[in-house]
């Protein structure tokens, strides 16, 4: 099996606009096989990443590498070690709200970069899966954003936890005395 230093040097190699190519067409194979072609890049899985485009308002979609983390996944802006940005990058950085497709599974996911201490860890926890990220660091003349995408409303779900309430809608309405017939149905 070919390893990590193998495709980050490929992947450095297509330049932006090669690997722009090759991510349109491994977006229908990916599609088509339900996951099963381009689902990898050496050890590292590929998730489908549609963001909506910051100048088109179009829905642009991009195969990237993502580390799986609790609920969330995390992206890395590398763009195969070439110094412009990619696409996506820009486009969550305009409206931070997109999907993710993983095989046949499809999700809404808010983003943010991470920041401090969460993206050193995180970003070692991406170097143990697919060690490219180190060798892009090498040629770019910038610091890579580390995302976090998180599903719509998991942060909600998190907060609600941490007050300790998680009772239903109907529950709080009838807690309120607020309810309807429809309520009890």
């Amino acid at each position: 099996m070919l390893g990590d230093h193998f495709y980050a040097k490929l992947s450095n190699s297509l330049g932006a606009r090669g690997l722009r190519w090759t991510g349109k067409l491994n977006v229908p194979l990916y599609r088509l096989s339900r996951g099963r072609i381009g689902s990898k890049v050496g050890d590292g899985p590929v998730l489908l990443l549609t963001t909506t485009g910051r100048k088109s308002g179009e829905p642009r979609t991009a195969p990237v590498l993502y580390l799986e983390h609790g609920e969330a996944m995390i992206l890395i802006d590398t763009n195969g070690g070439n110094n412009k940005l990619p696409g996506w990058s820009h486009n969550l950085k305009a409206k931070p709200l997109a999907e993710v497709e993983i095989g046949r599974r499809k999700a809404k996911v808010t983003a943010r970069v991470a920041e401090g201490a969460e993206r050193d860890e995180l970003w070692r926890a991406c170097n143990e899966q697919y060690s490219g990220f180190d060798e892009y660091v090498e040629w770019l003349d910038r610091t890579p954003s580390v995302w976090v995408l998180e599903p719509v409303g998991a942060r909600a779900r998190d907060a609600a936890d941490e007050d300790g309430d998680v009772g239903t809608t109907r529950e709080h309405a009838a807690a309120a005395d607020d309810t309807s017939p429809l309520d009890t149905i």
